[in-house]
């Protein structure tokens, strides 16, 4: 078992890569390669201390869902992290630049996200269904997720990057969301460009099958760790396609079908 002490190492030293904007070493010295309660003990520990800094938990992301980003990232399963508010840099699609000054080594991605207009926090894990988190979905909407590592190199092990609250960065949600009446996640078909030219493209069963598959995996991970899903979150339900790097100046245009285009540029 992974000590305490190692654990606070491990949230020291990616904090302390975030603030400098200077990559660090991986974390897997100190936390090692299997002990996946470690990774999230600090996961933990670095949205603690991000909501002792005033920032609040917005919803979730899922990352690693697709078979392209698994093999860029040398990993083979999902895992999960959190979404804070100070995170969201949806005021691009207006506009506005967006700012990469937080950023270390990125990377963008075209996804579908979920808004949740009820909890999921059955008795059991066993209720878990299908059925039961697209009936807890209000509306989807497009994104773009702007992934980011604090370990140099992009170097990681499944538990590096899971301790690194999933190489999570900011994220862009489109405005008009919709129903699942009227759109099914599964049959999207997704086209990320940079600069007129195209990047990236996949489609909705490159999630986990579905993106509501990779949905209800979450809502069992987050029943497992005590921590459900509430109404109002926003869930990123993973790329649809491999990511790709930007620098100041692109311009990121996801096109996923069933919605109007993403369209923002980067500014440093």
């Amino acid at each position: 078992m992974t000590s305490q002490e190692s654990i606070s190492a491990a949230v020291t030293r990616l904090s302390e890569a975030q603030a400098t904007r200077v990559p660090c070493a991986p974390v897997r010295d100190l936390i090692g390669t299997d002990d996946l309660d470690a990774a999230y003990a600090v996961q933990q520990g670095l949205v603690k201390a991000r909501l002792a800094g005033g920032a609040t938990v917005v919803g979730r992301k899922i990352g690693a869902t697709s078979e392209a980003v698994q093999n860029q990232l040398g990993v083979d399963r999902p895992d999960f992290g959190y979404l804070l508010d100070d995170m969201d840099v949806s005021s691009g699609v207006d506009g506005d630049p967006i700012s990469m000054r937080t950023l270390l080594q990125p990377r963008v991605e075209g996804e579908v996200a979920f808004v949740l207009a009820k909890d999921i926090d059955p008795a059991t894990e066993d209720e878990i269904t299908l059925e039961l988190v697209r009936d807890a979905v209000e509306v989807a909407l497009p994104a773009l997720e702007i992934v980011d590592s604090r370990i140099a190199d992009w170097a990681i092990t499944f538990t590096d990057t899971v301790a690194d609250n999933a190489s999570s960065g900011l994220f862009v949600v489109g405005r008009e969301g919709r129903s699942l009446d009227d759109l099914e996640p599964r049959d999207v078909t997704m086209s990320l460009t940079i600069n007129g030219e195209e990047r990236s493209s996949g489609n909705g069963a490159a999630c986990l099958g579905d993106p509501l598959e990779a949905l209800r995996w979450l809502a069992v991970q987050a029943h497992r760790y005590g921590d459900p899903l509430r109404a109002g979150h926003l869930i990123l339900s993973g790329a649809l396609g491999p990511f790709v790097p930007f620098v100041p100046g692109d311009r990121v245009v996801a096109t996923i079908s069933g919605f109007e285009p993403l369209s923002v540029t980067f500014t440093e």
